[in-house]
């Protein structure tokens, strides 16, 4: 999925909103620019989630970036089709941010190719692709509206990717604080959230919290056997100011294609299937266990996912047949592994998948 999509995907769009509770954190350890350790008096875990908590915040704008290195093996015949895909597993991705309340937020991806830009006021939605010079206008009804909530695959945010931890927080986690650091030009504690089930191929995550506006300024996600984060989204400029209104105030520039779209119509030349339609295009899909080695499950089809036969696209396919092959008393099909996560496609059609080691989906699959 694109970051800028026409979708009202705005929750992934709050930059730093007043945080429920966030762990995560740890030793300045990543692939930023490291800076000098502040002298900071010292905090418990327990009174930096309660500064979490009571964190107020207006506004802010800033600059994030976003890197990941996955370890995926060779997938480039699939990535080369799928722009989208290639952005959300590897590379480095700048953004820039501002948030004004809960009304008004706006991201900007900026790249070698141009701009994208998501932009929310009230009930306003913009997207902008100064590539193909398009934008997309949605209005947002009082129910449309509650999709705000939804998120991406990847959290574009310190505060996103820290939000995400919290439903990992349960007794099979340890958490502790971790060295003081600086982010952004900014003092922040760090804590550290590591999971206890050697199942789980997550080894820490670790957030820097600032150290006056109690807000995640770094969020790192570390493999096991790794000390360079997997994962990382951290800002590297940051103002606590509200940003002004015109910040929000989509200005289209000359000869822009727009189309306009509201929740019940989609916009011009677009098709949107029927409840039918999408019920019977979801997967069936479970969770297996909890907290850190949780699997999800998913049966897409009578050996869809690894069959060239039953692949809609036969490149696809081609991929997943490159994939190593694996059998056991549970049954047979591909691996797909990065540094924090397993995949099983079967050849019964199931898709298990989790960031957890293979034998943890091999134990599912059997069940």
């Amino acid at each position: 999925m694109s970051v800028i999509t026409s979708r009202p995907v705005l929750r992934w769009l709050v930059p730093v909103a007043a945080a429920a509770t966030v762990i995560g954190g740890g030793a300045a350890i990543g692939t930023f620019a490291a800076e000098a350790e502040p002298a900071l008096p010292p905090r418990t875990a327990a009174q930096l989630l309660v500064d979490l908590q009571t964190s107020q915040l207006e506004g802010l704008s800033g600059t994030v970036v976003q890197r990941a290195d996955l370890g995926l093996p060779p997938i480039a015949g699939l990535a080369a089709n799928s722009s989208d895909l290639a952005a959300l597993v590897t590379g480095t991705h700048t953004l820039r941010v501002w948030y004004s309340g809960p009304e008004r937020q706006r991201v900007a991806l900026l790249d070698t190719l141009g701009e994208r830009d998501l932009i929310h006021d009230g009930r306003d939605v913009w997207t902008w692709d100064s590539r193909t010079n398009t934008a997309t206008h949605r209005t947002l009804d009082a129910e449309t509206a509650k999709g705000i909530h939804e998120a991406p695959e990847l959290p574009v945010t310190p505060q996103e990717a820290a939000d995400r931890a919290l439903a990992a927080v349960d007794e099979s986690t340890a958490v502790s604080v971790g060295r003081a650091a600086r982010v952004a030009g900014r003092d922040a504690y760090e804590l550290v959230l590591e999971p206890r089930d050697q199942a789980s191929l997550v080894h820490q995550l670790r957030i820097a919290i600032d150290a006056r506006e109690h807000v995640p300024l770094r969020f790192e996600v570390f493999a096991d056997g790794s000390d360079q984060p997997a994962f990382e989204v951290a800002f590297t400029q940051i103002d606590f100011r509200r940003p002004d209104a015109d910040q929000f105030t989509f200005n289209p520039p000359p000869g822009v294609t727009v189309k306009e779209e509201t929740a019940d119509r989609p916009a011009a030349g677009e098709r949107r299937p029927d409840a039918t339609t999408r019920a019977a295009e979801r997967p069936q899909v479970r969770t297996v266990g909890t907290g850190w080695t949780t699997v999800l499950e998913a049966r897409v089809g009578d050996g869809a996912p690894t069959s060239a036969k039953g692949a809609a696209d036969s490149e696809f396919a081609g991929v997943l047949g490159a994939l190593p092959a694996v059998s056991g008393d549970w049954g047979s099909g591909r691996l797909l592994t990065g540094k924090l996560f397993s995949v099983l496609l079967t050849d019964d059609g199931r898709v298990l998948a989790g960031a957890v080691t293979p034998e943890r989906l091999y134990e599912v699959a059997r069940g």
